[in-house]
This record gives structure tokens, sequence and C-alpha cells, in this order.
């Protein structure tokens, strides 16, 4: 799944994803001293699978920790009180649910903003290209939920059902991005649009079984303050500060609803405003006759300084006037995501304590029931609902891809990690299932993705 621009994950993703780089005979930008000490870190952040190794890394961090001498200070950590407010409205929780109800919420923020440009003017905008993707997350959701329900048909484990369904974006986008050249980019899209997909059905999941009891005056009070942003999103209001604002009042009050917090992010989502003010032409007009004003200015001293500043200031507004709202989001946030807020939810919780035995782990029936739902269920849901899809004629195979090609990403389709265990974390409230829930994720995600990659290789 995911965020985001691009998806979910967004330095996992390709050039599928990143905003075009120009380079033609612009000059570059004289370097500073300090370039030199940043250059490793803006290089590792250029490569595409860099999000995905750094959420590899975080994951395997918290493993170890979990596992070592310091175990305790693991679990202490995240346990560790935060309380934000004033008076009467605070909201005091520990750590690990300031990054599951909060963190998460930017997160699924950037899946929203991520489905509605694609389904606005990206692989979801029309029906003929939207259908095999789609298909194929239908059915990559369907068969490893009803392969973990028959697993643990009858037992208080079965509420995991949603776990297997998911689809984690930054390590399958990740993966993906190792083969470079090899894999084409009708298949890079074609993942990508699932993943997305597949998490749009995640959150419905989540906010439709995940969600216990609701108080109906708090969610009334959340949507009230979404149609407070629509209507300002069709009055013309581009300034992100209202949507943060009053986008804070929504996930206080999903937050205080018992729906969970991350639907606000991305029903707020859904509010942003993706037109431009200022078209291509218009843009190109305003730019050129400020440059001009620009121009000018090297050829006189008088007042120049005074006259250099308000056009740069005005060259500013007129950019910003020519994006969209939602792709500056977009854009803006996909570092934090894939950089800051993914890799600190799987340092948070990605950690299982196999104190008590691998073995009693390795053979309960949660980590069976994962474990062969990601790894079996999404292979024959992406595979059987594709080619139904195809046979019926309602789609074609992506450009440049084969049958087997499309089996290899079917696999890469297997890698839950991040969606799976959030809703892992909802699912469960018992220590011993949770950990046999991340104990199923995490073997499956490794299993899919080195399979996965080794299929690709070997036929791309």
């Amino acid at each position: 799944m995911e965020c985001l621009p691009g998806a979910l994950f967004g330095a996992a993703a390709s050039e599928v994803w990143q905003t075009p780089r120009v380079e033609t005979a612009i000059p570059p930008v004289p370097k500073r001293p300090v370039d030199r000490v940043l250059w490793p870190f803006r290089e590792f952040a250029r490569l595409q699978a860099s999000g995905g190794i750094l959420l590899f890394l975080c994951a395997i961090v918290a493993l170890v920790w979990a596992n070592s001498p310091w175990a305790s200070s693991y679990e202490a950590l995240w346990q560790v009180k935060l309380t934000v407010g004033a008076g009467e409205a605070v909201i005091s929780k520990p750590l690990l649910l300031w990054i599951n109800d909060g963190l998460m919420a930017i997160f699924f923020f950037v899946v929203g903003l991520e489905i509605k440009r694609e389904v606005i003017a990206g692989e979801l905008a029309s029906p003929r290209k939207a259908a095999l993707p789609i298909a194929a997350a239908i059915g990559g959701m369907i068969a490893p939920a009803l392969i973990y329900a028959s697993m643990t048909f009858g037992t208080a484990s079965i509420s995991g059902w949603g776990i297997p369904m998911a689809t984690d974006i930054a390590f399958a986008l990740g993966v993906l991005a190792l083969l470079g050249d090899r894999v084409s980019v009708g298949l890079k899209i074609f993942l990508t649009a699932l993943a997305i997909i597949d998490d749009l059905g995640a959150v419905l999941v989540i906010a439709i079984f995940y969600t216990d009891t609701i108080a109906w005056s708090s969610l009334a009070i959340g949507g009230c303050a979404l149609v407070l942003l629509a209507i300002a999103n069709l009055a013309g209001v581009r300034k992100t500060l209202v949507y943060a604002l009053v986008g804070a009042v929504v996930w206080v009050a999903f937050l205080k609803s018992g729906v969970h917090a991350t639907i606000a992010g991305v029903l707020l989502a859904m509010t942003i405003p993706s037109r431009t003010r200022l078209h291509t032409a218009d843009f190109l007009v305003r730019g050129r006759a400020l440059l001009d004003v620009l121009e000018k200015c090297l050829d006189t001293e008088e007042d120049a300084d005074a006259i250099r500043h308000g056009a740069v200031e005005e060259l500013e507004v007129t950019c910003e006037q020519a994006q969209t709202p939602l792709h500056r989001l977009e854009h803006a946030l996909h570092v934090w995501v894939a950089f800051l807020i993914m890799p600190v939810f799987a340092l948070a919780n990605a950690g299982v304590s196999l104190a008590g035995g691998i073995g009693s782990v390795l053979f309960d029936r949660v980590t069976i029931g994962v474990f062969l739902g990601l790894v079996f269920g999404k292979q024959i849901g992406v595979m059987l609902a594709s080619w139904i899809t195809v046979r019926l004629n309602l789609a074609s195979l992506p450009s440049g891809t084969t049958w087997l090609q499309l089996y290899g990403v079917s696999w890469l389709a297997a890698i839950g990690f991040t969606m799976s265990l959030f809703i892992a974390s909802l699912a469960f409230n018992d220590a011993t299932s949770l950990a046999a829930a991340k104990v199923g994720v995490l073997g499956a995600s490794l299993v899919a993705g080195i399979v996965g990659f080794a299929l690709l290789r070997w036929k791309s």
C-alpha cells in the first residue's frame, strides 16, 4: 500500500511516481560547503528503493532489540505517556498509540491523496485502464482473507482475517525498483495501481470491521468539519493552513468517536483541491512578464532591490497558483512518510519477542493463517482475477508484460508489512496472537520479496 509524489512509500517508488527532473540548459545552483556533508544522504534519498531499505532496516532493529538483553527498554519506550492539550481538553496516550493513531493518520492522508489523484487523472481514471488492477486487487484481498478464515475458523483469532489482505507499496515497489529497466513501466504502473486500490480496501475494512462502539456526537463534529472543508474547496480556498487546522479538528473528533483516527486522514484528503488556479498559458504569460521585470533590474540601480524582491515574491505566488494543492501536499509529505513515519512505525510495531520459543509461535494458527494467506492467497487471488478479466476482454495485460511477469508481481503483492502490521494491532488485544500475526507477516513478506524478485529477474 504505501504513500505516495508516490504512493505510499514514495522513495521506494520508481520514476512512475517521481516528479520529472528538468535537465536542460538550466545552470546548476552554486554549491555550498554544507552540500558536501549532505551529499551522501541526498544520494540515498534519490535511490528508488531507499524507502524500502530504511523500512527493512528499522524492522530488523526492532526484532533484534525486542529479543536482546535490553528488550524491557523496547517495551517501556513505546509505553511512555505523552500528554497534549490544556485544562479539560487533554489527550494522553502512550507513545505507541501516538504513532499508530497520529503519525499513521498522516500516512493515510497521503494514501487518500494518491487515491484521489489516480481517480482524477491517473491509472484509475478510465474504466478499461482501471479494470485489471481493480480486479487483481479485489481478488488479492478476498483469497487471503478466505485462507486465513479457514485456518482460524471457530476460534477467537478469526478476527484477524483482514491482516493478509494488504500489500505494502513501499517494499513491493522497492523490490521492483531493484530490477531497474528489466521491468516494463506498464508492470510498475500495474503494481502501483493494485497497491493503491488494496490500500483503499484496507481503509474500508478498518472503518467497517475494526471499529467498536461509536460516539455519534464526536462523529457528527468530525463530519461537520469535513463538510466545511468541502465547501472551502468549492469556494476556491487553497491555503493549506486552513485544511490543516480544520483537519486537526477532524482527527480529534474521529479519535474520540471510536472510528479509527486514521480514517480521518483519508477523508480529509478527499477535500483537498485538485485544480490549479492558473492554467499553463496564463502561468507562462505571468511568468515571462515577471522575469522581464527581473531582467530590467540588472540594468538599473535605482530602487532595483525593492522591485527585485517584489517580482520574486510574485513569481513564487504565481508558481504556487500553477500547482494543485493536492500535488503540493503529496510532494511535500512524501519524504516525511517515506523516511520518518513508516520507519518509526516499523520500529515501534515490528519488534516480536520470541522469549517463549520460536516453535510455539511458528505453529500457531494465526501465524500459519497469515503466512498462507499472504503467500498463497495473493498469488491465487491476483492471478485468477486478472485471468478472468482479460479472458472476458474487460482489460488487457500491461504493455510489454507477460503472464509469467504478472505472476512475479503477484508474489510482490504478498509483501504485507506496514498495513498488515497495522491491522494486526487493531485485530488483537492479546500479546500472543499479536506476536504470532507479526511473525506471519514478517515471514511471508520476506519469502514473497525474495521469490518475486527472483522470478522477475529470471524472466525480465
